[in-house]
């Protein structure tokens, strides 16, 4: 990464039940953002819609759509036109049947410049995602765009070290977890402060142990069961860490917000170089990392 600065732009979204409406006012807030000089822009996990896999529905697999197809188009011109680097989260339908939890991402002139499937799929009260997303199949990349080299990570990734630190290995210097997470409401007060803090520790460690930084792009909003079993809250709190840990910006637990601010590019290569735990790193020693569990 050159150094310099990166002016990005993260999207905190409420979901509406109207997707044509959730993409309309997705695509105004990644204008506005553009407008405003963001070269990076990134938006929240699969914010064409609300959250569906609160509940199992074959009905909500109409959501689903092609990747690339025509919510990459109609990024994919604002990136043309701008010259950003945009990251979004799609349903994908591969063939039928056959549906992925995707990342794509647009970059400046030369649109869409490719996609990831989530690799790890989450199976949990309100969070059914099993049901609707087969596990991805593309492994663990980096995009070289004009934006920097780009790792894409979406949701439940971001609970894995194994992911960042792959990703890292492929050479991104930026980490990007779309995301749909919030709290339980009848749980809240018992461990919800636990549970958000977990989250963005985890997150904050991954950006020191990679030398990275960090971007996780949340929803808000309350969002009801559709089988009237509650809803999830979900915490917004969209944030950035710089390579040592730091918070950089915090969004609003309860409104949307478009979150500005600049990445300073050299911090990657002076941390790395200041804490160089991918020189000291001892890959003759980690062959168990591929088991389930060393009995």
């Amino acid at each position: 990464m050159s150094a310099g600065t990166l002016p990005t732009a993260l999207i905190q979204m409420k979901c509406s039940a109207d997707p044509a409406d959730n993409l309309e006012r997705a695509l105004g807030f990644t204008r506005q953002a553009a407008r405003n000089g963001a070269r990076l822009i990134c938006l929240p996990e699969l914010f064409r819609s609300r959250y569906f896999c609160q509940s199992e529905d074959s009905a909500h697999f109409a959501l689903a759509e092609p990747v690339p197809g025509p919510s990459t188009q109609a990024f994919a011109e604002i990136a043309v036109e701008s010259g950003a680097t945009i990251v979004i989260s799609l349903f994908e339908r591969r063939a039928p049947g056959l549906f992925h939890n995707t990342a794509a991402v647009l970059d400046g002139a030369r649109g869409y410049a490719g996609k990831y499937r989530k690799m790890h799929i989450p199976d949990d009260p309100r969070y059914y995602e099993k049901y609707y997303f087969t596990p991805g199949d593309l492994g663990f990349q980096s995009f070289s765009t004009g934006a920097g080299n780009l790792g894409v990570l979406v949701c439940w990734d971001q609970w894995y070290p194994e992911a960042a630190r792959l990703t890292a290995l492929k050479g991104a210097e930026i980490l990007i977890y779309p995301t749909a997470i919030g709290w339980h409401p009848e749980e809240k007060d018992r461990v919800g402060e636990r549970q958000h803090d977990a989250w963005e520790l985890a997150q904050r460690a991954h950006a020191v142990a990679n030398g990275c930084y960090v971007l996780s792009i949340n929803r808000t909003g309350f969002e009801p069961d559709p089988t009237g079993n509650g809803g999830i809250e979900f915490w917004g709190q969209s944030f950035a860490v710089a390579p040592d840990g730091r918070v950089l910006v915090r969004g609003p637990a309860d409104a949307e917000a478009v979150l500005e601010l600049e990445l300073q590019t050299s911090e990657v290569e002076a941390f790395r170089i200041g804490w160089p735990f991918l020189r000291d790193r001892r890959i003759d020693a980690y062959e168990d990392i591929t088991r389930r569990f060393s009995d």
